[in-house]
């Protein structure tokens, strides 16, 4: 199964595609879509939107991985956040895929084995699981790929159940 995950920022928008089967993972891509701070909201969008149909067009996922609104102690920020997650949404919809959200806890647990792991745990055990040299430079593409995982494994692990 090919899975796009999102890590949605205003700024800085995380995206990693694997193939996996719910237990081996292999990297395909991994970036980062990048907007100006100075840039109206309504154009960051805009842009995170084109960027998202033209990673889904070219590496043709079969599902999209998305992690959920956290609770933001600047509510403002957690607003962005919404907005962001509501493009990436409409770009899965719109592509006919499949989409699963999934909270940070159920994210981390999934990948380091312990929900409150901090960001440089998650980017190295990304790096280990799918046998990479080093680990991804951006964290914000480790977090997407992370997400990507916790899809594959919950959907294999759903498969599993579904045949018992």
């Amino acid at each position: 199964m090919r899975v796009l995950g999102i890590d949605c920022g205003s700024e800085r928008t995380g995206y990693g595609i694997i193939d996996s089967d719910g237990r081996d993972h292999r990297m395909v891509a991994a970036g980062v879509i990048r907007t100006s701070a100075k840039s109206p909201l309504a154009l960051r969008l805009l842009e995170i939107s084109r960027r998202l149909r033209q990673v889904i067009h070219e590496f043709q996922p079969e599902a999209v991985a998305v992690e959920e609104v956290f609770h933001a102690a600047n509510p403002k920020t957690a607003l962005k956040l919404a907005h962001v997650r509501g493009v990436a949404l409409l770009a899965a919809a719109e592509a006919g895929l499949k989409v699963g959200e999934y909270s940070p806890l159920e994210v981390k647990t999934s990948v380091v084995g312990y929900g409150r792991a901090e960001k440089d745990q998650v980017q190295m055990m990304v790096g280990s699981l799918l046998h990479l040299a080093a680990p991804l430079e951006s964290q914000d593409a480790s977090d997407a790929v992370a997400v990507a995982i916790c899809h594959a494994t919950h959907a294999a692990r759903a498969r599993l159940e579904a045949c018992l």
